[in-house]
């Protein structure tokens, strides 16, 4: 079998965990074995029919009340009790922080290899592979053998989740765990929602971003409005954060949030490599800038070579006209 590592919030799945089912229902078609799910923590149980909708027939529920925060270790030893007992060809888990860290704590502990930011995976013998390297500027084409499960984790947003072409009945099975205090030793202790207004970067399906070329942090009022008008959320470059016009949790790029909206619109930015990295997994995307050879506009789908203090204002008005 193929077992994937699904992540919940309260019960629904995440849109993440959604990208890695798909990727591992991919894979199990075409190894010819069934797909199988693990979750930890309690509740697991109420996201059974949505996993069935991407065609996982097992799901191996581990929801001690050890479990109830996120521990990777703990987890890491679920993962590898389940593989053990159901003996799997390779393990997936989406590529965020939470999902790499536990599949590099299985590497860790069980001695295997384990491959981070795949976008496609082909089984086989050995297992065929891409992935991004070098902060996703460069895909790699490797192969991957094993004498135990391959362990994979998915590139966020490389992946357009689909469900299977008719659902499954999920058959539940408890995962027989016993935890040391030392695997229980790093957790979560608490969860603290950071305030912030409008909708999550990471979530949203359109963001508009600004850079240096807004001109001032009042500049932003523009780019709150368009993106409140499309029901979407506003996203920076580094420079804007370097200028205190708006906070860290607000930056797109390497060294902040990576986005995979369906549309992003970028306004007055250069276009660094930085910044792509964080929006290269965007579908299109909408560039506004005075330079017309800005490197963003040669990457961009569509590109509007114009001042933004111009070309938004009437954007905006013309979306408040046929939305009236």
């Amino acid at each position: 079998m193929i077992l994937c590592i699904v992540e919940h919030d309260n019960g629904r799945l995440e849109d993440q965990s959604a990208e890695a089912l798909t990727m591992a229902r991919g894979m199990a078609g075409a190894a010819g074995v069934p797909l199988h799910a693990v979750i930890f923590g309690p509740g697991g149980d109420a996201v059974a029919a949505a996993i069935g909708e991407y065609g996982v027939s097992v799901l191996h529920l581990a929801d001690s009340d050890a479990l109830a925060s996120y521990a990777p270790v703990a987890w890491a030893r679920g993962v590898i009790a389940v593989v053990e007992a159901a003996p799997a060809e390779a393990v997936v888990a989406s590529g965020t922080d939470r999902g790499n860290e536990v599949m590099a704590t299985v590497g860790a502990l069980a001695g295997l290899p384990m491959v981070a930011n795949c976008i496609d995976v082909q089984p086989g013998d050995p297992y065929r592979l891409s992935r991004l390297r070098w902060a996703g500027s460069v895909v790699e084409d490797a192969e991957l053998d094993s004498d135990g499960p391959r362990l994979f984790s998915v590139a966020p947003g490389s992946v357009v989740p689909a469900k299977a072409d008719s659902a499954v009945t999920v058959e539940t099975q408890p995962v027989p765990l016993s935890l040391s205090d030392a695997d229980l030793a790093v957790r979560v202790l608490e969860h603290m929602v950071p305030e912030h207004d409008g909708a999550s970067l990471v979530d949203s399906r359109v963001v508009v971003g600004g850079g240096r070329g807004v001109g001032s942090a009042e500049g932003f009022a523009v780019l709150d409005e368009l993106a409140g008008l499309l029901g979407g959320a506003v996203g920076v470059s580094r420079a804007v954060t370097s200028l205190g016009w708006r906070p860290h949790r607000d930056q797109i790029g390497q060294t902040g949030v990576r986005i995979a909206p369906d549309l992003y619109i970028a306004c007055g930015i250069s276009g660094a490599i930085q910044h792509m990295v964080g929006c290269k997994s965007a579908r299109r995307i909408l560039a506004i800038n005075s330079d017309a050879d800005a490197p963003i506009m040669s990457k961009a789908d569509y590109a509007v070579a114009g001042d933004l203090h111009v070309v938004l204002p009437a954007l905006v008005d013309e979306l408040r006209r046929i939305t009236a």
